[in-house]
C-alpha cells in the first residue's frame, strides 16, 4: 500500500530526481515541481500530505511558497520541510516563523531528509496533548494540567515561564523552534516575555532539569529544540 503523497519542489533537475527517487523507494507517492508557481497549483488541487520546498526557487521563492500556503485555510495545515543552503540562517528563521515544521541543508543525505519527512508525517495527526495527559520523553515527566515536572520521578520545582517554554517545547520532539516562536507561544498577559529572556529561561531550565537539561538542543542561528527519544 502507498504511503502518503509528498511534494517535492526544487529547481535542480537532479536534486529533484534524487528526492523523488528515495521518497518513492520509501514507498511515499511523489509529486514534483520545478517552480514556486506550480508548487502552489499543485498545492491547491491535490492537498499533499507533506511538501520539501527548495528555498532558492526562480520566480516565486519558496519563503513566497510558504506564505502563500500557511495563509491559505486550504493548505495551512500541509507540513513543510526546507531545503536550504549553508549561510542562509536568516531564511530558515524566517521560513520557520512562517509556519514550516522542519529544514535540512544542502547537500544532504537521502537518508537524513527521509527519517526529518517520517517524523514530520508521525507527529502531522496528533493534536496538542490535552491538560490531563501526563508527556512522558527520556526521564521526564508533565502534568501540563498540575503545571508539575519530574526528573526520574524527582520532583523539579520551575517557574510559572519555564514550564510554558519546556511544555512547547516537548510536546514536538524534534521540531526547531524560533525565539519568536517559543514567545508566542508561551506569553501572557500577566507576565512578559522577549527574544533574549527565551535564552534566559533556557539557561534556566537546563540547570533545574540537571542531566534531563541535555535533551534542550541549541540550533545555532536559529533557536531551540527538545530532543527526540
Amino acid at each position: 500500500m502507498l504511503k502518503e503523497q509528498i511534494l517535492v519542489v526544487d529547481d535542480e533537475e537532479d536534486i529533484l530526481e534524487l528526492v523523488r527517487f528515495n521518497l518513492s523507494k520509501e514507498g511515499y507517492r511523489v509529486a514534483c515541481a520545478a517552480t514556486g508557481e506550480r508548487a502552489v497549483e499543485i498545492a491547491l488541487s491535490e492537498h499533499p500530505d507533506l511538501i520539501v520546498l527548495d528555498l532558492m526557487l526562480p520566480g516565486m521563492d519558496g519563503l513566497e511558497v510558504a506564505k502563500f500556503l500557511k495563509n491559505n485555510p486550504e493548505t495551512r495545515n500541509i507540513p513543510i520541510v526546507m531545503l536550504t543552503a549553508k549561510g542562509e540562517e536568516s531564511d530558515v528563521v524566517t521560513g520557520l516563523e512562517l509556519g514550516a515544521d522542519d529544514y535540512v541543508t544542502k547537500p544532504f543525505s537521502p537518508k537524513i531528509l527521509g527519517a526529518r519527512v517520517k517524523a514530520v508525517l508521525r507527529r502531522k495527526a496528533v493534536d496538542l496533548e490535552d491538560d490531563s495527559e501526563i508527556v512522558k520523553i527520556h526521564n521526564l515527566a508533565i502534568h501540563p494540567g498540575r503545571r508539575e515536572v519530574r526528573v526520574g520521578g524527582r520532583p523539579v520545582d520551575l517557574t510559572f515561564t519555564e514550564f510554558g517554554v519546556l511544555s512547547y517545547l516537548v510536546r514536538r520532539p524534534g521540531w526547531v523552534f524560533t525565539r519568536s516562536q517559543i514567545v508566542d507561544a508561551v506569553r501572557g498577559s500577566d507576565y512578559f516575555v522577549t527574544d533574549r529572556s527565551v535564552d534566559v529561561q533556557i539557561v534556566g531550565l537546563r540547570k533545574k532539569l540537571g542531566s534531563a537539561g541535555k535533551h534542550i538542543e541549541t540550533v545555532r542561528g536559529v533557536g531551540y529544540r527538545f530532543r527526540e527519544e
